[in-house]
C-alpha cells in the first residue's frame, strides 16, 4: 500500500462523528473492514432499510456513517426493532472515491430478515475494491 493511501485511511475524518450515530445499546450494528488495508473502513455512507408490510416499498430508517472505528453502533433503537426484512445499502463506490481508488463494486447491499425482535443482529462487511464479505455476525 502507498504511504499516501495509507495516511489517506488513517486520516480520513468521518463527516457521521460529529452528531451522528447515538451512543445508545442497538440490537442492530455493523461493522466494515477495509481489508485491502488491513483497517477498519471510517466514513462510509450507508442507509438501512426495511421493507413495508402493504406497499412492499423500501423505507429508509436511517442514514449513517461509519466511525473510526468502522462501525455503525445505533442503526436502530429497541424501540424499533420489529420482525421483517431489512436492506443495509453501502455506498462502496464514494469510499474507494475517498481513498482515491475505483471499485469494481458502486455499492453492496445486505438484504436480511429479523424474525425475533428480542435478539441482537451484527451484519459485519468485508471489503476491497474487487469483492466483499458478509454474514451474521455476534
Amino acid at each position: 500500500m502507498s504511504a499516501q493511501r495509507l495516511h489517506l485511511v488513517q486520516q480520513h475524518l468521518c463527516p457521521g462523528e460529529k452528531g451522528g450515530m447515538e451512543a445508545v445499546s442497538s440490537p442492530l450494528t455493523t461493522h466494515v473492514l477495509d481489508t485491502a488495508s488491513g483497517l477498519p473502513a471510517r466514513g462510509l455512507c450507508l442507509r438501512l432499510f426495511r421493507l413495508g408490510d402493504c406497499k412492499q416499498q423500501w423505507t429508509e430508517l436511517r442514514k449513517s456513517y461509519t466511525n473510526a472505528d468502522g462501525r455503525c453502533p445505533g442503526l436502530l433503537t429497541p424501540d424499533q426493532m420489529k420482525a421483517g426484512t431489512y436492506k443495509l445499502f453501502f455506498d462502496t463506490e464514494g469510499y474507494w472515491n475517498k481513498m482515491g481508488q475505483t471499485s469494481f463494486y458502486p455499492y453492496v447491499e445486505v438484504v436480511f430478515s429479523i424474525t425475533n425482535e428480542a435478539q441482537k443482529f451484527h451484519v459485519p462487511l468485508l471489503l476491497s475494491p474487487f469483492s466483499y464479505t458478509t454474514y451474521r455476525g455476534s
